[in-house]
This record gives structure tokens, C-alpha cells and sequence, in this order.
């Protein structure tokens, strides 16, 4: 099984928006990221770490703003962290090994866990 690390490399190649987001916990605004519109058949994966965390057949428009998958391709590679700011409690989705943040999970209609 491979082995993935948080790459100083990695980071120092990153531009400003993806260090506010995977280093600082920013937020892109909704409807700007590079990867909304992406339909290209693949795994999305950890920028600073390489980790796989999500297969583009997994992916679905939840209409929020934010590419959303309705499941990881390896639970381990992702850590779910209560997050109460902001005046609500929801569920923060960060992967394993790179600690960059992913997103929130939301129930969907159906009752299962989407990862936005």
C-alpha cells in the first residue's frame, strides 16, 4: 500500500488560493473552483499529499456550488471532524494524511452521506 505524506514541495508549488484553502481552511467561493465543471473520467486526489479521496463516478451537482461525490474511494484516506462555527454543527471532511480541508458532508433526500 502506498505511503503519502504531506509534501513541502507540494505546498511550495501551490497558488495563493490553493494554499488559503488547503493550509489556511479557506473556503472557495461557490461556483468558482477549477473543479466544478470537471467531467473528465478520474480520481480527484489530496493536492499537497497525493491521496486518492474521490473517483469522478462518484461525483454528482448537488447544486451547491462545490463539486460533491457520494462517497470516498477509502474511508481511511478521509477524517470527519465536528465542526460547530459559524452558528450550526456539521460534519468537516479532511483527508488523512495531507490534513487539507474537503468539504462538509450533508444528507442528501435519500438519507445517504454526500461529500460536497
Amino acid at each position: 500500500m502506498p505511503k503519502y505524506t504531506k509534501s513541502n514541495n507540494a505546498i511550495a508549488a501551490l497558488t495563493s488560493e490553493q494554499y488559503r484553502v488547503t493550509q489556511e481552511s479557506g473556503t472557495e467561493r461557490p461556483w468558482t473552483g477549477e473543479l466544478l465543471e470537471n467531467t473528465a473520467p478520474g480520481i480527484y486526489v489530496d493536492i499537497v499529499s497525493g491521496e486518492p479521496l474521490f473517483a469522478s463516478a462518484d461525483k454528482f451537482d448537488a447544486g451547491c456550488g462545490w463539486p460533491s461525490f457520494s462517497k470516498p474511494i477509502e474511508s481511511t484516506h478521509i477524517n470527519e471532524l465536528t465542526d460547530a462555527t459559524h452558528g450550526m454543527v456539521r460534519t468537516e471532511v479532511r483527508s488523512t494524511h495531507g490534513d487539507s480541508p474537503v468539504s462538509y458532508t450533508h444528507l442528501r433526500a435519500h438519507e445517504t452521506d454526500s461529500y460536497l
